[in-house]
């Protein structure tokens, strides 16, 4: 997709700091003294933009300890769990979000290692969801971290470019949030997203798609977005080992061989995107897992970590104000095969209990003498509101019972009401939500 024509002409260079315009070929700000500048010749025509949160999770526990600040931060937990995120100071040691901890512990025995918090991390995430509304409205969230941005026609409102907005926000989010944020300009999502990666943490980068292709070129067809392990074999088996060799491809050659694939990864290996920002796509589940410190195999036992784990999706569907229609039951069994189950319900819902029922009924279909290393449920198809909830009688007393609870521990604490099935659990918790 070509860069769209910008409404009004604006700086090629500015310092990010002051946001004062310079000379494209500037090396510091002549105003502020800031080396952190933002220069482009084409930077007053980008207005599609990537926004992710550097280590969001970790950065967000050293903002609140400061004590761990300069220190190693892993977030994970258990020793057959896995790293849900490190800070910046961990990777150098070659630690890696979903690398099992024993093996994160070997390579950095220094880290400091803390539990996901994924309230605290969601109520982070909904104030820079928010600070990106002020924006702009097209806003496409994609995780709890990270979003597009789409400003096109925003100039006259903010009185300046995009890339000045954003820099700008990325300020304020430092200063009045206490995290930062790395910003990728361009003309289309593919890019920007790409862009974002340029120039971390703390980074803004800008990439137009002249250039993007010769960037683009040596990078291998696995960088391309969507293009797993199967695909990235089968374009192996035809010749196409880096980006280059699908850029010299025909376009009807490549779907020939690869159907609609092929005329996707021609235009993706030229820099060409034309999907649009979809404002209000949101996150796709709420789910929590959790890994065995041994293997289980019993029912009841299984069934009391399953009632902890519909409990706190239940809170977490709550405090976003979401409910949904799919529930999905995650197991893992000790030689780490996976089994996911899904049930898709009558009427949407946020309650424990539902969530609950439902992916108790799945785990009772899978107790067949396997032992499982982990367990988890989630909820997907998720809309706003808690709608209804109380479509038959027996929901609508189990949603009054419910309410009624969480009412109560908001007074006195999560302790002041526990079900009986909810004691004796052997497990370390890990949030997702994707």
């Amino acid at each position: 997709m070509s860069a769209p024509a910008p409404e009004f002409d604006g700086p090629r260079a500015f310092c990010r700091d002051c946001l004062g315009g310079l000379d494209i070929k500037a090396v510091r700000c002549g105003e502020c003294g800031s080396p952190r500048l933002v220069r482009h010749p084409a930077l007053p025509s980008l207005t599609l933009a990537h926004i992710d949160c550097d280590a969001f999770y970790a950065t967000v526990e050293k903002r609140d300890n400061r004590d761990i600040a300069d220190k190693p931060v892993i977030i994970g937990g258990g020793k057959r769990g896995v790293v849900s995120a490190a800070c910046y100071i961990a990777r150098t040691y070659g630690v890696r979000s979903a690398m099992p901890m024993f093996k994160a512990l070997a390579l950095c025995p220094a880290a400091v290692v803390i539990r996901p918090d994924m309230a605290k991390y969601v109520r982070v995430g909904r104030e820079v969801r928010q600070a990106m509304q002020t924006l702009t409205p097209l806003v496409e969230p994609l995780s709890i971290d990270e979003a597009f941005l789409d400003l096109s026609g925003t100039q006259r409102v903010h009185g300046m470019i995009p890339a000045k907005v954003l820099a700008r926000f990325a300020r304020d989010v430092e200063r009045d949030i206490g995290i930062t944020v790395s910003v990728g300009l361009s003309c289309n999502k593919f890019l920007a997203k790409i862009a974002s990666d340029l120039d971390k943490p703390r980074g803004f980068a800008a990439l137009d798609q002249i250039e993007a292709r010769a960037m683009l070129a040596d990078k291998p067809v696995g960088f391309i977005y969507g293009v797993g392990p199967a695909t990235q074999q089968k374009l192996l088996q035809r010749g196409f080992r880096t980006i280059a060799d699908l850029q010299r491809a025909d376009e009807v050659e490549l779907m020939k061989q690869f159907a609609g694939e092929g005329r996707r990864l021609w235009r993706l290996a030229r820099g060409i995107d034309d999907r649009s920002v979809v404002p209000d796509r949101g996150a796709k589940t709420i789910s929590n897992e959790t890994t065995f410190d041994t293997d289980i195999r019993d029912y009841a036992t299984l069934e009391k970590v399953l009632w902890r784990l519909s409990e706190k999706v239940s809170s977490r569907l709550k405090g976003g104000d979401l409910s949904g229609l799919t529930i999905t039951l995650k197991l893992k069994t000790a030689d780490f095969r996976q089994r996911t189950r899904s049930q898709s319900i009558h009427a949407p819902t946020q309650l424990a209990a539902k969530i609950f029922a439902v992916s108790r009924e799945m785990l009772a279909r899978e107790i067949d003498g396997t032992a499982f290393r982990l367990i988890g449920t989630g909820v997907s198809a998720l809309r706003e509101g808690s709608l209804a909830d109380d479509t038959d009688m027996l929901d609508r007393r189990s949603a009054h019972a419910e309410r009624a609870m969480d009412d109560l521990r908001k007074k006195f604490g999560h302790a002041a009401v526990i079900r009986g099935i909810a004691y004796n659990g052997p497990a370390q918790d890990e949030d997702e939500e994707e």
